[in-house]
């Protein structure tokens, strides 16, 4: 009997360290998915480094007590799923959240954005965010646009003074 206990505490552990560790977490209600179409979610979330797993909701609620987040605990009920992302804050909320629009089974109950309890308008509004490469590409943007228009200017003022000296 007590084997039993020992591995139910260890799943609790690395639940909760799941929970610790991720940048972000999703939980969603995938009742009504079928087969082929939870397959093409799961790969969908490996393709992106994202770790989709079901847990029982009793082992679940232990872990978020253990990682000081009992709020979940209301929400696991009933078939949950959960997406870890250790690296990329964005992706299970983007990838989840464009299944859900094509999936209406598939249901965002709500998730943990860096330790911090997330609401599902929270989440949407996260998946709405480009990925870690938008971002990194609208930044330098953002930091090109006043060398490039000093470079237009330099060379506006260099044509200028050519059609005045010709």
């Amino acid at each position: 009997m007590s084997k039993v206990i020992e591995q139910k505490k260890q799943v609790v552990q690395e639940i909760a360290d799941k929970l610790r560790d991720s940048q972000s977490t999703v939980l969603v209600d995938y009742r009504g998915l079928d087969v082929a179409e939870v397959t093409q979610l799961r790969k969908e979330l490996r393709e992106a480094g994202v770790e989709f797993k079901v847990y029982k909701n009793t082992m679940a609620r232990r872990a978020a007590e253990d990682a000081n987040l009992s709020e979940l605990n209301e929400l696991l009920v009933g078939p949950t799923a959960i997406a870890f992302s250790k690296d990329d804050v964005v992706a299970p909320a983007k990838i989840l959240n464009n299944f859900a629009k094509d999936h209406e089974a598939l249901e965002i109950k709500a998730g943990v954005i860096e330790g911090e309890m997330a609401s599902l308008d929270q989440i949407k509004e996260l998946a709405d965010l480009p990925n870690y490469e938008g971002m990194i590409s609208m930044l330098l943007s953002v930091l090109q646009a006043p060398v490039r228009n000093f470079a237009y200017a330099t060379k506006a003022v260099a044509e200028q003074k050519e059609e005045q000296g010709a």
